[in-house]
């Protein structure tokens, strides 16, 4: 079983006909997964990668039962992007675009709220659910079917995760990349959620990373809700500087304040095992399920 995402999933692509949004949505299909248009404003009635494109998302849904879009749009056009298929009441939105202006952002999330719409991202990887639907920009090389779920705010080190619990024969029900903007929609916390209400996931592997207090909101939900499931941990950015950006938007500690010592001593206060390092978060996830 997966979650948010399954063979059910039929996928629209917000910016299909650009170079990204063509060549992600090839790999995409060659995956497996169901596309089923694509929309640019403009040029509807017109057919790239052999599917039809539409100029409206209200009109992709109603003509090809799409239940989720892909928001390959430039970042000065991306929150109107979102914002439509907000309105158009897709149930699942991904955008991988990054350097989206926080401003535009926060209208997007204003349009969120009381809406049938779970954003996931900006500047997201996406989601796998390993063998049946890729919805995004990661590699389809290293996953296996499992029973592992991920949750991420660092693109690479989920690739690095997925490449581990793959060899040590776990596998993954779900991958997810959050995004690493400062204002995003889906987060941490409402990922380990979902994981600990799916049924055939055994553990939950936490990427994190300075910046944000997303990790504090993980620690204080296992610590309240206690649910039960093993959860293993790595925090980037312990020795990164205060007040510098390190990659993403959103991975900046600030005054002093949520740095990755003080994540890692809420998770694991929590009940969390951390993982010193990135090469053995995957025997980390392990090893507690074999105890």
């Amino acid at each position: 079983m997966a979650i948010l995402v399954g063979e059910q999933t039929r996928v629209i692509c917000q910016g299909m006909t650009g170079w990204a949004g063509t060549h992600h949505t090839d790999k995409m299909i060659a995956y497996g997964t169901t596309v089923v248009g694509g929309v640019t404003p403009g040029k509807g009635g017109k057919r790239h990668l052999e599917l039809p494109v539409f100029n409206t998302v209200t009109e992709a849904k109603v003509q090809t039962g799409a239940n989720a879009s892909i928001v390959f749009v430039p970042a000065q056009n991306a929150s109107q992007a979102m914002i439509e298929a907000i309105e158009a009441e897709i149930p699942l939105l991904i955008c991988v675009t990054e350097r989206i202006p926080v401003l535009d952002m926060a209208r997007v999330k204003r349009a969120l709220e009381g809406s049938k719409t779970t954003l996931v991202g900006p500047n997201s990887h996406g989601l796998l659910v390993p063998g049946v639907c890729k919805i995004g920009v990661m590699s389809g090389v290293h996953e296996r079917p499992g029973r592992i779920g991920i949750a991420s705010r660092s693109a690479t080190l989920t690739s690095e995760v997925a490449v581990q619990t793959s060899a040590l024969g776990l596998g993954q029900s779900t991958t997810i990349s959050v995004g690493g903007d400062p204002i995003h929609g889906l987060g941490l916390v409402d990922c380990v959620r979902l994981f600990m209400e799916d049924p055939e996931t055994d553990g939950v592997v936490v990427i994190g990373e300075i910046g944000g207090h997303e990790e504090e909101e993980v620690a204080q939900y296992l610590a309240s809700e206690k649910p039960g499931k093993p959860v293993a941990a790595l925090i980037a950015g312990r020795h990164a500087p205060a007040e510098k950006r390190m990659g993403h938007a959103g991975t900046m500690t600030a005054f002093g304040q949520s740095t990755a010592t003080s994540k890692i001593d809420a998770l694991r206060d929590a009940g969390v095992h951390i993982a010193p390092s990135a090469d053995v978060i995957g025997k980390t996830i392990a090893d507690i399920l074999r105890q």
